[in-house]
């Protein structure tokens, strides 16, 4: 047989049993079942000897995962990914524009997640997931559990609006130099604050504006639907622009850039920044 994976294992707490501990160490076998299926075909060796259901993991140990001989190879999605910041918890990485947080296809950050990320030491280990949406062309700050008990805590976080979220946008048109925007999305009630930072002379789109966007709600397309119903569309907006004002090629002009909160483990106060793309800078220098 030939080996497909190792993996070290960290210093433990406390010692958990092996088809616990092993969920999310493997990309190829990511599920406890798959776990337990590569076992009984006697895939898996912890310190060179066969794994066994009933084994303890205690820490230090070399757990070994082997490719049957004519096997098919496991198709997964190789994407490198910037993580701005992980602990043993949860994770917040940096989206690229251009592809979705998760859904049916094969190239989503959900499955990229778990070759760019350490697994957790924690019992509860799971495999990485978002626990929010960034719209498919939005880049910026997106926030991932590595534990059953911090999904459930982000997403409680989530729910009674302890995360605070603010976006950069640029905008089209002369803007006042704030507001708050109250339209309702989908019937229910979406609400948005908003501020220019800085605003520029164009010939084509007569301004431009950097725009911070802090949404007090948390709606699929909010704040792209706010800023066009104020007749002020994000810069690139393919779907809520204006006629004749799509700017093409260069993507939506939205960045995720901060995110506050408590964290729901260690109680430290977070505020964790990404900086803006370059191609907002080369239309606002200061930006």
């Amino acid at each position: 047989m030939e080996i497909k994976e190792t993996h070290l294992v960290p210093n433990l707490e406390n010692p958990i049993r092996f088809q616990e501990y092993a969920v999310g160490v493997f990309k190829t076998i990511p599920t406890k079942s798959s776990i337990k299926k590569a076992i009984k075909k006697k895939l898996i060796y912890i310190n060179d000897c066969i794994a066994t259901t009933a084994q303890f993991i205690l820490g230090g140990e070399k757990i070994t995962l082997y490719q049957p001989e004519n096997s098919s190879a496991f198709k997964r999605l190789i994407f490198d990914l910037e993580v701005v910041f992980e602990d043993d918890y949860l994770a917040i990485i940096n989206k690229p524009a251009g592809i979705l947080v998760s859904g049916n296809k094969f190239k989503t950050i959900d499955n990229a997640l778990q070759q760019n990320l350490q697994k957790s030491a924690q019992l509860d280990a799971v495999r990485p997931r978002p626990t929010h949406r960034l719209d498919y062309p939005t880049t910026g700050l997106l926030l991932v559990g590595k534990t059953s008990a911090s999904i459930l805590a982000l997403n409680t976080l989530f729910e009674n609006k302890k995360i605070r979220k603010t976006y950069f946008a640029i905008t089209i048109g002369k803007m006042e130099t704030s507001g708050n925007i109250s339209v309702r999305i989908d019937e229910k009630i979406a609400t948005t604050d908003y501020a220019v930072l800085e605003s520029v002379k164009s010939d084509r789109f007569d301004f431009l504006n950097w725009v911070k966007l802090s949404p007090k709600t948390g709606r699929r397309h909010q704040l792209r639907k706010h800023v066009a119903a104020l007749g002020n569309p994000i810069l690139g907006d393919k779907e809520y622009g204006k006629e004749g004002l799509i700017l093409h090629g260069k993507g939506l002009y939205l960045h995720a850039g901060v995110l506050e909160f408590t964290h729901p483990f260690t109680k430290q106060q977070m505020r964790i920044e990404k900086e803006l793309p370059d191609k907002f800078k080369k239309i606002i220098p200061s930006c």
